[in-house]
């Protein structure tokens, strides 16, 4: 024989749960506007974020000592993008020593994830994730990066040496 039990009344009203939330948020907010330096959060944009040396931003196409792009149009930061948002063309170059180069170089940063891949598969260290994060813009076709702006914009302050030459500079003594 099973034993039908009815809800009494007070379990069956969530009043009195509802009022128990109601209090603990208020109680939390007037605990906050009185106590602001203990709050975690950041004022943005008046204050913002510092984020550690290893985080990673915005995309950034590194130059060599000549202001030549280091870029060799190898294709492995397209071929290892799970996002598929690196599109690259590359035509031969003029010097024989060098085998080819990009002539564009594109990422859509609306599809990228940010995962820092093409970093990691670049074998010439010509790619790098900065320390930028902020991207402002009006439409979708300004989150597509070409090669001056992974180059050469103004935060770069006229490009961004790879560590291969900064490496060389350090063991040179300049």
């Amino acid at each position: 024989m099973s034993i039908v039990k009815r809800p009494d009344i007070k379990s069956s009203w969530y009043v009195t749960s509802i009022v128990k939330g109601m209090a603990l948020t208020f109680r939390n907010m007037i605990y906050n506007i009185f106590h602001k330096d203990e709050m975690p959060t950041v004022n943005y944009p008046e204050e913002k974020y510092e984020y550690g040396p290893r985080f990673k931003g915005s995309h950034i196409l590194t130059v060599k000592k000549d202001g030549s792009i280091r870029c060799t149009a190898c294709m492995l930061c397209a071929t290892n993008c799970p996002a598929d948002c690196i599109s690259i063309t590359a035509a031969e170059h003029d010097d024989p020593e060098v085998e080819k180069f990009p002539i564009s170089y594109e990422i859509d940063t609306l599809r990228c994830v940010y995962c820092g891949f093409c970093e990691e598969a670049c074998p010439v260290d010509a790619v790098r994730m900065g320390p930028e994060w902020q991207q402002p813009g009006l439409n979708g076709s300004s989150f597509v990066h070409d090669i001056q702006h992974l180059t050469r914009r103004p935060n770069l302050k006229g490009g961004y040496l790879s560590i291969l030459d900064e490496e060389e500079r350090h063991n040179s003594g300049i």
